[in-house]
């Protein structure tokens, strides 16, 4: 598969362990180095700052898409190659999805979680097909993924469903899943409903 941009959800919360920040930063880095543009959300603090930094201080293309709103509140990265203004969260989700050949989740809120339970959702219905790679750094996504396995087995979800999504437990790792996952089948939509 070729991939030459991946959208990239995290936090923007700066109050978070550094381990984090570096990984962020590492997963721009690499990006940056294969020649990946990076996309997300255009924040300037928390993990979205650091895998911007992280991208452009190699040398890479980094592309922020962000609701005015958040540009008047002056939370917008004033350095990103490229600047995508929305009306609204969701318009920006929308084109976040659209602009990227894959998506990485990185540790974040219930901003982040929003965003990946919605590429799920839609990926679950066929409306969505490209490699989800969840970044479980330090094991943050631990008791989300055992929710999601307990969906399944309560048949709320169905199994197969549990291919949706690639967990990696380092930068390195995400950025190979993102770029290696195959396409997900639009005959998905047969098995939509449990």
């Amino acid at each position: 598969m070729n991939v030459s941009s991946i959208s990239v959800y995290c936090a923007s919360s700066s109050k978070i362990d550094p381990a984090y920040m570096e990984e962020a930063y590492k997963v721009g880095q690499l990006l940056a180095r294969a020649g990946i543009t990076l996309i997300n959300g255009a924040g300037n603090m928390g993990l979205m700052k650091a895998s911007s930094d992280g991208c452009l201080e190699a040398g890479g293309r980094a592309v922020g898409i962000i609701p005015g709103f958040m540009i008047a509140e002056g939370w917008c990265h004033q350095g990103m190659s490229e600047i995508i203004e929305t009306p609204d969260m969701h318009i920006r989700q929308q084109k976040m999805a659209e602009a990227g050949d894959a998506a990485i989740v990185l540790p974040g809120g219930c901003g982040s979680m929003a965003e990946l339970f919605e590429l799920i959702t839609w990926k679950q219905l066929g409306l969505y097909l490209k490699p989800i790679v969840i970044l479980n750094t330090r094991g943050y996504y631990n008791a989300l993924l055992q929710q999601l396995e307990q969906a399944a087995e309560e048949q709320f979800m169905r199994k197969e469903h549990l291919q949706i999504w690639r967990v990696a437990q380092t930068a390195e790792e995400a950025v190979q899943l993102a770029t290696s996952t195959p396409m997900w089948d639009t005959n998905v939509r047969r098995f939509a409903a449990v």
